[in-house]
């Protein structure tokens, strides 16, 4: 039997071709009755939709592009199979764009991605945080986005995040309750988003137990290992804290290096607790104390607003966000 096209389907139905396309389509302003009807038409019918041709008429490429600051740590590993998996559901594949925290990266991904290369965009933005407003021309570009973890908060745009505040205040509070009382805070950039709630939580955790603030003891470090490595050995020479709180993961593996490399014991001379997804936390020397964020689920929920704006777009409000709780996991860094 041949394939009939398009029109002989919808003439045999009494439909008009547009209603078939979007049968297709999945769209939700058809019935399942008639979806059914025109699938098992089309079946006894022999007719074959060519999805490719439909694309192009609806100028979708079937691809959304995933920007994050960096490729090697498991949080956006993870985030990103999360991500995969709900554009594989939907027929869709990912282009994934590293800017290794470098803002002018972000930005020329962004104006790449303008061309229709991409139906939306996920992203976690760049360390650097310069000026976002670069991202408000998105909204007439008709190309969605979506934040997760990291976020622009001038930019009105849904986004994934967890509960940052609630997480470092109780590790903080887990530091103090384990006897320490001069906590250096690592952080890379105290002016992202992510950099800023997690320093309250840290702040108020020591104003609640009544330990001084100390801002010698927040640490600013880089996206360099080797910089990083100086600057945490100066830190345990001149400064002597007694606890650790890294707000990302990378500055707890350079936390373990350093205190290597100068002889500082954990946890009997400093106990260490950080962010972190790693699934090998528990099994290094001492197993790492970690708030771990529920990457993969970021992932799933980021992509699924995503595919809801590009659905229903009437139906997300650019302000929704969905936060996700943490979990504080106590191993041997902290002498648990």
């Amino acid at each position: 039997m041949r394939n009939i096209n398009i029109k002989e389907l919808a003439k045999a139905l009494n439909l008009s071709t547009s209603t078939v396309s979007r049968a297709f389509r999945d769209n939700s302003d058809i019935s399942r009755e008639t979806k059914d009807k025109i699938l098992a038409a089309a079946k006894e019918l022999n007719y074959q939709p060519n999805h490719y041709a439909s694309n192009l008429r609806e100028q979708r490429s079937k691809t959304i592009a995933v920007i994050v600051p960096e490729l090697a740590n498991n949080f956006f590993s993870q985030a990103i199979h999360g991500i995969e998996g709900v554009a594989r559901s939907k027929g869709y594949h990912i282009l994934i764009y590293a800017t290794d925290d470098d803002f002018e990266k972000e930005v020329s991904f962004i104006r790449h991605l303008h061309n229709g290369r991409a139906d939306g965009i996920i992203m976690s933005v760049s360390g650097e945080g310069n000026d976002p407003t670069y991202l408000n021309g998105l909204n007439n570009k008709r190309l969605p986005l979506v934040f997760f973890d990291r976020v622009y908060e001038d930019i009105s745009a849904p986004r994934v995040i967890t509960n940052d505040y609630e997480s470092s205040f109780a590790a903080t509070q887990h530091l103090i309750k384990q006897g320490c009382q001069r906590i250096a805070y690592l952080v890379i950039n105290k002016n992202l988003s992510i950099g800023k709630t997690r320093m309250q939580g840290y702040l108020d955790a020591l104003e609640k137990y009544g330990i001084p603030f100390d801002d010698h003891l927040v640490v600013d470090c880089t996206n360099s290992y080797r910089k990083n490595g100086q600057i945490l050995k100066h830190m345990l020479q001149e400064l002597k804290p007694d606890g650790v709180f890294t707000s990302v993961e990378r500055l707890a593996f350079a936390t373990y290096t350093a205190c290597h490399e100068l002889g500082v014991q954990i946890p009997e001379q400093l106990k260490v607790v950080g962010f972190s997804s790693l699934e090998i936390a528990p099994l290094l020397n001492p197993s790492l104390t970690t708030v771990t964020q529920p990457a993969t689920r970021i992932g799933v929920e980021a992509a699924s607003l995503l595919f809801k704006m590009l659905e229903q777009p009437d139906t997300v409000n650019s302000n929704e966000k969905i936060v996700l709780v943490s979990r504080l996991i106590k191993r041997r860094s902290t002498a648990v």
